[in-house]
């Protein structure tokens, strides 16, 4: 079902049984393959490509020449970058062990979740069995092989920590406006983290390898 209120454009290709939801714009040559689920608020950009199944959420923003593969699930918010790529087979080959072109019975989905708020760079590939965590962010050609903590910003390949971002986006520092690295140990001095952008305050907690949220953003401040 396409909502009466999304923008499809005509060089589109929706396939049968996909759901589009209110507000969501698909844009030039974008495919979108049968069973796939759109949220409400979306933008697909041109050339994306969206496999059967995948189910997204509202307000996610999808940019140009993207590959959304079945077996991905993406939470609300989310974006995804132009060139970005989201696998769902860990050990793909064209053929089988007797030497027959390999169908879909001869292979096994890997599911890719991406929660809430997160964002994936420009040309970034995510590996088939990954969870990206809330709010995290994958540099622009990060390779992501394992799950991301929420709020963490990873960049490289394979992708690894640096730092910790915001809500907002912005990247978190100490008391002393030190974006501190991804050295684990360092942490243990500096318990709160600060969002210079909007006044955010979170909590390192070692044990889980993840930020919690303390105080909301100041008066004013970004979202």
């Amino acid at each position: 079902m396409i909502d009466p209120s999304a923008r499809v454009h005509p060089t589109a290709d929706l396939e049968p049984d996909v759901t589009v939801g209110s507000g969501t714009s698909i844009w030039h040559r974008a495919q979108v393959r049968t069973g796939a689920r759109l949220g409400s608020d979306c933008v697909i950009g041109r050339d994306v490509f969206i496999d059967e199944g995948v189910t997204i959420g509202d307000q996610v923003k999808i940019q140009n020449g993207a590959l959304v593969y079945h077996g991905v699930t993406v939470g609300n918010g989310v974006f995804i970058g132009p060139g970005a790529i989201l696998t769902n087979d860990r050990y793909p080959r064209a053929i089988t062990a007797t030497g027959e072109l390999a169908r879909a019975a001869d292979w096994q989905v890997s599911p890719i979740r991406l929660e809430d708020g997160c964002s994936i760079g420009a040309g970034a590939v995510v590996v088939a069995g990954v969870t990206v965590g809330r709010y995290a962010m994958v540099g622009a050609g990060g390779i992501v092989t394992r799950d991301v903590p929420n709020h963490a910003l990873v960049v490289g390949s394979p992708a690894h920590r640096i730092g910790w971002v915001c809500a907002c986006g912005a990247r978190l520092v100490d008391s002393n406006g030190d974006p501190m690295a991804a050295e684990p140990g360092r942490y243990a001095a500096h318990q709160e983290l600060i969002c210079p952008a909007c006044g955010r305050t979170y909590a390192y907690l070692k044990d889980a390898e993840t930020l919690e949220e303390r105080s909301g953003p100041r008066t004013g401040a970004p979202a």
